[in-house]
């Protein structure tokens, strides 16, 4: 019978510095948790401090490091790799030691931490520091993101795009983690081991480039072939629901679980019960404070999505006390590829779980809000309605005259308008119709070509 791996073990470690107020943090270090959580590790100790800021050669100060190293089992200094030096009359005693021990049963030694997850980006000595000092593997905010990423990509776009990711946040820490740097022999003699690595690494990311553009090509023509539909993006921070209520939405089967970044990939769906002309409604990869750029970037395509949408949805977890935050974060990530300009409304998810007082507090300050549970029917479809209203109040109506030998189009006519009439006369049909200016133009021109 196989035995099942054991589950890894970690200890959160956070530096509050004097901008981040104590709730703040506390909840830095609780989504940190909930992302070592979807990781597969489980969080069996938590190290915090105040300090002035985070570029301490070890991060924390002596007696926080002797604290962490205490729960890891490391010696608490920063030194050498290697073991120290016994003497001759240490080692015969301690091998006394050990053949007496050897006569009694032995217990079983108490599982320690193998991992150090810091609420930070750390620079590569930093990572060197604390693994000295601890005697664990260190991993950074950033590193937990990636490799969260590189675990639930499923696409091949979103593969090549974590991938690259991956790679640019590699590459500076090779420096500390290559073992030896001696010369290479035969092709690419004189380079060392380092160079070696760092050449495959740029090589690599090249390739990713090139075949991550192919593919963005591609996914860049089905944008432009739905550029005259009505498109709503849902957006917002991890977990506050999306999927729930892209789910809801389109009775779709998209994956819906309690993880942050549970989706990596735009799934695009045509909303339900379905509408005259469509609404497609599409789910994107959430956000997350501290987004390590090289993903944002990487991401580009998957982000377009809300980029081209006629309507952005910012779906907030409303039961979560730093809601607003989560919000900030959406909207500067937003910002930083040009969707600020795209119209939006709020919606507060989650209803279910928050009190009156809550209710009528949220009401207050957001007004204009939409508030609902995408668990509840009701409050689903009110919002498919409001949704309706949105883009009706942009359609305009127009009469379009489809000659006789033209009739192949009829089916494009029904899916980019809503017919209200239609009537005949001696040239073809005559369709009195309702759209958005943009799609009745579009048809416009194509009855218009010989």
């Amino acid at each position: 019978m196989e035995t099942k791996a054991p589950i890894p073990l970690a200890v959160l470690v956070g530096i509050q510095t004097p901008e981040v107020d104590d709730i703040a943090h506390a909840a830095s270090l609780e989504e940190l948790g909930r992302l070592v959580k979807t990781l597969g590790y489980e969080v069996v100790g938590q190290v915090s401090q105040r300090r002035e800021g985070t570029g301490a050669g070890s991060l924390l100060g002596s007696g926080k490091l002797a604290e962490l190293a205490a729960l890891t089992g490391g010696t608490g200094e920063i030194g050498t790799m290697a073991p120290p030096p016994r003497a001759k009359a240490r080692q015969r005693f301690e091998g006394a030691g050990e053949s007496a021990r050897a006569e009694a049963p032995e217990e079983a030694p108490a599982r320690r931490p193998e991992f150090v997850i810091v609420d930070h980006e750390l620079s590569p000595s930093q990572i060197r520091n604390l693994e000295r000092a601890t005697g664990a593997q260190v991993l950074d905010r950033t590193g937990v993101i990636v490799e969260i990423f590189h675990r639930h990509a499923n696409t091949r776009e979103a593969k090549l795009q974590v991938e690259m990711a991956r790679l640019k946040y590699v590459a500076p820490r090779l420096r500390e983690s290559s073992g030896g740097g001696g010369r290479q022999q035969g092709p690419g003699a004189g380079e060392t081991t380092l160079d070696l690595d760092r050449r495959k690494i740029r090589d690599r990311i090249a390739e990713l480039k090139d075949q991550l553009e192919a593919v963005q090509r591609d996914a860049d023509n089905r944008r432009s072939a739905r550029r005259d539909q009505l498109r709503v993006a849902l957006v917002g921070y991890t977990n506050a629901g999306k999927s729930s209520l892209m789910r809801a939405l389109t009775g779709s089967q998209v994956l819906v679980e309690d993880k942050l970044f549970a989706t990596l990939d735009t799934t695009v769906r045509i909303l339900q019960p379905e509408t005259r002309p469509r609404v497609l409604v599409s789910d994107t990869v959430g956000f997350i404070k501290q987004l390590p750029h090289d993903l944002v970037a990487s991401f580009r395509s998957t982000l377009a999505e809300a980029l081209e949408a006629s309507l952005l949805l910012f779906v907030v977890d409303a039961s979560d006390p730093t809601y607003e935050a989560q919000l900030e974060v959406s909207r500067s990530v937003l910002r930083e590829i040009g969707a600020d300009v795209v119209p939006a409304r709020l919606v507060l998810n989650k209803m279910d779980r928050v009190d009156a007082a809550g209710r009528a507090a949220l009401r207050e300050k957001h007004p204009d809000a939409i508030m609902l549970s995408a668990h509840a029917p009701e409050d689903v479809g009110a919002l498919r309605e409001t949704l309706i209203g949105f883009f009706e109040a942009q359609m305009v109506e127009d009469v379009l005259r489809l000659p006789y030998a033209k009739q192949g189009l009829i089916g494009e006519v029904y899916e980019s308008a809503r017919v209200l009439s239609e009537a005949y006369d001696e040239k073809g049909r005559v369709l009195t119709v309702r759209g958005l200016p943009g799609a009745i133009a579009r048809l416009q021109r194509s009855l218009a070509t010989p």
